[in-house]
């Protein structure tokens, strides 16, 4: 290792958080269901069916649901169904079966979609409206269900699907978090399915797929074709036992990394995520991919443009100084014994040069030890025999921890913070501008678990880009090992920092998101935009690596005509979507952003925050002058998926005759490291929701 080098990593800084969220199995954990007042007021409709499918190709998901809701009481009733947000998902389709016929939804800024519903309620006509409250949950309601009868509804959202270090991950949200109190307080849900459960993801991957798993659900039936189409299945009661599979010739594997056997979900309730893996195979060669949208040569066209880098960055090895900031509030009274024996087995995994120091907080924050000590066996049980004296109390003041744990850090040497709470931050500081100058005042750049459905992302994903980090989700239902292996292999190696995407040679704008800043070992880098002439184009790639400016380009067409993914435009969209919406999150209302907001929802017909998704009969429609645009779009989208399942996986690499990269890209199996404590927090620790980062040392 050079002098420069061993000088640079000595003032190298890492700072990991992890905030906890929701305890697995706690009382507080709710799942996706039907609402019901918990005082018992309205008797409580039933889930007859729920069906999902999901189809992930050329970089994003599609998930369709479709429900009947049963009322089996004398009375016309509501139907108030929720469900956590997914991780960037965007609610694209809201269809209700309307005298036996669908009717597609249109998007609405959120107060006129809402007053639409409630007349068409009032006048005792059927509607459906589909809502986002803020980044917590979508709450689809109905009217009427009829008395002894049933309704059907359709509800289908987008989201991008990259990969990380060779390993794709879909997450088919069913835990709501639990924190959010006042819901929590009126609401119940009914999570069980009466009738039919199943869960139905096809895969189609340009890149070779050689293994996919399912942490939670060992029983599912995995089925593959060839190494880019795969097939998951889940049913439930009653729909297929142990060994009945299709006889479609295609090789029967177990969803288990040990190849066991698979049968029925043994109950129906919407109660855990179900997660799935996919394991590209290993030595694939770096790349960049391009899926485009342009319906005619003379229309604006739209694109995601995938960079995958090659495995080059270096990886850095030294002895850390770590700081432990423990969230001791009344409310985590349920989760303080899990999160001392997770930090117990992390204390005494240090290693002896390590040196370590443990901050507790509730409604103020003080320090156990007042400065670092070595990680010796009579200092790490001292510190666990006071951890294990304290009885958690009071509010949270989640900024003076926060604060008080990035104080007095040495520059001299790496070192880790680890911050961990249930982010219910209301005693002291609360405005999420006032953390990220914190943040931003010391130089940290963040990596992100966020662990757990309904977690405040807009913070936790807001001090991360602040930082220049980036964010890893964590399910209940996860594979923590593999999180954590994939999220160390960025703290443990050398990572690109000032990122800047140039496209020249034709007319490119609205490219989202607008600066990258920061790519670490196995992320991609996915861009959206906007292009007019086709032609080839120069992409060039510029960063800096330990403080070295380093250049990638490469030269490809863009097509003139390009219709088998019309979904690129609402990805798009949502990305740009995104960043108005943390950007008010970041500096409170500004009219003209949360007008842009609700145009580009409107004209994409999507859900946010700001806009909602209304059915009415047709004739309501026109009588009231909506637009059926999403009603198109849904069409366009539909047959361009049953067009592309017919045909074989398309190859989007376009860098082939000029690569961009020289080499293969990251993947676990070449070593991605030692795992620190950090990492033996994640794995040890049964907590529902968390956030990890790391300091470094910013180049230039």
């Amino acid at each position: 290792m050079s002098t420069h080098f061993a000088n640079a990593l000595r003032k190298t800084v890492l700072i990991a958080l992890v905030a906890a969220l929701a305890v697995l199995g706690s009382a507080q954990a709710q799942a996706a269901g039907l609402l019901s007042p918990s005082d018992g007021r309205l008797p409580a409709l039933e889930i007859r069916d729920h069906e999902v499918s999901v189809v992930i190709e050329d970089g994003y998901a599609v998930t369709t649901i479709d429900q009947v809701f049963e009322n089996p009481h004398d009375r016309e009733l509501e139907a108030i169904y929720s469900f956590p947000v997914p991780e960037k998902g965007a609610v694209s389709e809201f269809t209700y079966w309307i005298d036996g016929q669908p009717v597609t939804g249109e998007v609405l800024p959120k107060p006129e979609a809402r007053q639409v519903y409630e007349d068409q309620k009032a006048a005792g006509e059927t509607a459906g409206l589909a809502e986002q409250d803020s980044h917590k949950t979508f709450d689809i309601s109905v009217w009427p269900v009829p008395a002894r009868g049933e309704v059907r509804i359709r509800l289908a959202y987008i989201q991008p699907a990259p990969v990380d270090t060779g390993i794709g991950r879909y997450v088919y949200p069913l835990e709501e978090g639990g924190v959010d109190e006042e819901r929590l307080a009126f609401w119940t849900a009914g999570e069980t399915v009466t009738g039919r459960f199943a869960f139905d993801l096809t895969l189609r991957s340009a890149h070779p797929v050689e293994a996919i798993r399912l942490p939670a659900h060992p029983q599912a039936l995995v089925t593959r074709t060839d190494d880019h189409n795969w097939r998951v299945r889940i049913d439930g009661p009653g729909n297929a036992g142990p060994g009945q599979v299709e006889e479609s010739g295609v090789i029967k594997t177990a969803a288990s990394a040990a190849g066991d056997g698979f049968g029925p979900m043994e109950a129906a309730r919407l109660d855990q995520d179900i997660v799935i893996y996919w394991r590209h195979a290993q030595g694939l060669p770096a790349s960049v991919d391009l899926v485009a949208y342009k319906p005619a040569p003379d229309k604006r066209g739209s694109f995601m443009l995938v960079l995958t880098p090659a495995d080059d960055l270096k990886p850095i090895t030294e002895g850390s100084d770590w700081v432990f900031v423990l969230d001791k509030s009344g409310s985590m009274s349920g989760k303080w014994h899990s999160l001392i024996e997770g930090v117990t087995r992390g204390l005494e995994k240090l290693r002896p040069e390590d040196r370590f120091r443990v901050v507790v907080f509730d409604r103020a924050a003080h320090e156990l030890s007042p400065a670092m000590q070595p990680a010796t066996a009579a200092n790490v049980r001292r510190t666990i025999d006071a951890l294990r004296g304290i009885q958690p109390d009071n509010g949270t003041n989640l900024y003076a921890g926060l604060d008080l744990g990035l104080k007095g850090l040495d520059a001299d040497r790496t070192a880790a913070v680890l911050l961990v709470t249930d982010g219910v931050a209301n005693v002291g500081e609360t405005r999420q501008r006032a953390f990220l100058e914190r943040v931003g005042r010391q130089d940290v750049r963040l990596f992100t678990f966020i662990m757990g459905n309904s977690a405040n992302r807009p913070l936790l994903e807001a001090m991360t880009r602040e930082s220049g980090g980036t964010a890893i989700a964590i399910s209940n239902s996860d594979d923590v090992v593999g999180a954590v292996l994939t999220a160390t292999s960025k703290v443990t190696h050398e990572a690109m920092h000032g990122v800047h995407l140039e496209i020249d040679g034709l007319r490119v704008a609205d490219l989202t998101p607008g600066t990258p800043s920061s790519l670490y070992r196995g992320q991609q880098l996915v861009v959206f935009g906007h292009y007019w002439q086709a032609g080839p184009a120069e992409v060039t790639l510029k960063a800096r690596i330990s403080g070295q400016p380093v250049v990638y380009r490469t030269r490809f067409d863009f097509p003139e005509v390009a219709t088998a993914n019309p979904e690129v435009e609402r990805l798009w969209a949502y990305a740009a979507i995104e960043e108005h919406l943390q950007e008010l999150e970041d500096f409170g209302a500004d009219a003209d952003l949360e007008q842009a907001v609700v145009d580009l929802a409107v004209e994409h017909g999507l859900v946010t925050p700001l806009t909602s998704m209304v059915v009415v009969r047709d004739e309501v429609f026109a009588q009231l002058g909506i637009e059926r645009r999403n009603r198109d779009r849904v069409a366009v989208e539909a047959e361009a998926a049953e067009k592309r399942a017919t045909q074989p996986v398309a190859q989007r690499r376009v860098d082939q005759a000029q690569p961009m990269f020289q080499g293969t890209r990251p993947s676990h199996g070449g070593g991605a490291g030692a795992i620190g404590p950090a990492a033996l927090l994640l794995m040890l620790v049964p907590l529902g929701a968390g956030l990890a980062a790391t300091r470094r040392r910013r180049t230039p």
